[in-house]
């Protein structure tokens, strides 16, 4: 076995994402061993090493504090301590800013070790059904405003690899609707939430079915949202090329309604998505 932890090292410690048996015998050790743990939020981290009699002392490490904290960790890094980073759950550096920790260690020539641990994408990805050899993980989507989160979309639609996305419960209807007006509402989907938890749940079907789904039930804990991939037989124009059809369209005579319509059924794409280029296109005299 080896001799882990070795001084002057990070070490990348996955953590259980809801099921505490999910912790590695691995994972445990190297807590129980190295000199400090950098830790998202402490206070939740407590309660896991409580639970596993790790005595192991903490530094918060969170996106809030990172450039302060990063040069101080990689200052004692290179002093021979050895430090663990662990998120409040799954693999650090997914959807946190464990990535800047690593990569500063990487420049510095500072040894990173990843410990293996549940993520939520590979978990929700391998129970859903959908397509697993070839997938493509998006994490969270902009929330900063509504035009982001649609342009990112958009850019995926026509990926023919199953998608995966993080999303909180008061987001959730909303990318649903948008996913619906991009992907089209007959596109595939499986949401899961509280994976590996005592009410774990993975819900199948359409973006359609998932919208009414959703409408009278309040959702609530992290979702992951795994949406299949577009089809291969699937006509995949770009934004540019749908403008182009639709300028023909329209200097023949037709409204921008009945162009979004006639498109719409030529390429099975959304119609709302569409007629919304539609608009964007000046008056053809």
């Amino acid at each position: 076995m080896s001799s882990e932890p070795k001084p002057g090292t990070l070490y990348l410690v996955g953590t259980p994402i809801g099921n505490l048996e999910d912790m590695t015998f691995r994972a445990v050790r190297i807590l129980q061993a190295v000199d400090a743990i950098a830790a998202e939020d402490t206070r939740h981290t407590g309660k896991l090493l409580h639970h596993f009699q790790i005595t192991t002392p903490q530094i918060s490490y969170h996106e809030h504090n990172q450039k302060s904290r990063i040069p101080e960790i990689v200052r004692r890094l290179q002093q021979g301590q050895a430090i663990a980073l662990v998120t409040d759950a799954g693999m650090p550096g997914i959807s946190d800013p464990g990535y800047e920790l690593v990569q500063a260690c990487v420049a510095e020539m500072i040894p990173v070790v990843p410990i293996p641990g549940s993520t939520a994408a590979i978990s929700a990805l391998v129970a859903s059904g959908l397509p697993s050899d070839r997938f493509v993980f998006e994490g969270f989507l902009a929330n900063s405003s509504s035009s982001k989160r649609r342009e990112r979309l958009t850019a995926l639609q026509a990926e023919t690899r199953t998608l995966i996305f993080y999303e909180a419960p008061h987001r959730l209807r909303q990318t649903l609707q948008e996913m619906a007006e991009v992907f089209g509402r007959d596109r595939q989907i499986v949401t899961a939430r509280e994976l590996t938890k005592l009410h774990e749940e993975l819900w199948r079907g359409t973006l359609e079915a998932a919208i009414a789904h959703y409408a009278t039930r309040e959702p609530t804990g992290e979702f992951t949202l795994v949406v299949a991939g577009a089809e291969l037989s699937q006509p995949l124009l770009s934004e540019a090329a749908l403008i182009a059809e639709l300028q023909d369209l329209l200097k023949q005579g037709l409204s921008r309604s009945q162009a979004s319509r006639q498109l719409a059924q030529q390429t099975s794409l959304p119609r709302r998505h569409i007629y919304q280029l539609a608009l964007s296109i000046a008056d053809v005299l």
